[in-house]
């Protein structure tokens, strides 16, 4: 898997994974759309975790400076 994630873009992602994850346990999201916001802040964290996003692949998209590698 080559790098198509950049430090700005894999921040975004763990920012956004970290309030999905304070509002599940402040009890402010609940149910089902609980369990599936889980589920996306899972996605967003591993994502960037391994600085590869399968969706950024699949439209040709990468966020990193060209010669990264």
């Amino acid at each position: 898997m080559k790098k198509n994630m950049s430090n700005t873009d894999k921040l975004i992602r763990v920012v956004i994974a970290a309030i999905l994850g304070v509002l599940y346990f402040l009890d402010y999201i609940g149910g089902t759309l609980a369990y599936v916001l889980m589920g996306v802040a899972i996605i967003l964290l591993l994502t960037s975790l391994v600085n590869f996003c399968p969706l950024y692949r699949l439209f040709g998209i990468s966020t990193c400076k060209v010669g990264s590698k």
